[in-house]
């Protein structure tokens, strides 16, 4: 049923449980697993010219240690890869590049914790994906006990 699955990632507590979730569907199904993580360069435009180039180090290494937080956790195989640009846009690229089945990511990241339901970014991933889009929100403490 699935073949190859990306895990989105940025490295935010809220997406460990999706990383979890995706891996054992991984291991269930036999599937490649691919692990993504985006340097948001809009970001990274927005911001003061004086900071942008410590900024983006920043974030990439922000995306490296989530990458790795990934590959950690696990004994399967993991293809990692960082690209830059908007994170939902870049999503649906590298799935698409991939031939991915599937897409997991959590429902809120690391500039989401205020949404309602979903982050900006997961929301417009689930809008935009060329492929299904598994979500997987983070429990609360009493539901994880």
């Amino acid at each position: 049923m699935f073949e190859t699955i990306v895990v989105a990632t940025d490295g935010s507590e809220s997406v460990g449980r999706a990383v979890s979730v995706a891996l054992d569907l991984a291991d269930r199904f036999d599937a490649a697993v691919h692990a993504l993580s985006v340097v948001d360069t809009t970001e990274v435009d927005s911001s003061p010219q004086s900071v942008q180039s410590d900024l983006r180090e920043a974030l990439s290494t922000q995306a490296d240690d989530a990458l790795q937080a990934v590959t950690a956790g696990t004994d399967q195989p993991v293809t990692t890869a960082v690209r830059e640009g908007r994170p939902a846009d870049e999503v649906g690229d590298y799935a698409r590049a991939v031939d991915a089945d599937m897409v997991a990511t959590g429902t809120r990241g690391r500039h989401g914790e205020n949404r309602f339901l979903l982050g900006s970014v997961a929301e417009r991933v689930v809008r935009t994906c060329p492929v299904p889009v598994l979500t997987v929100r983070q429990l609360s403490d009493a539901e994880a006990a």
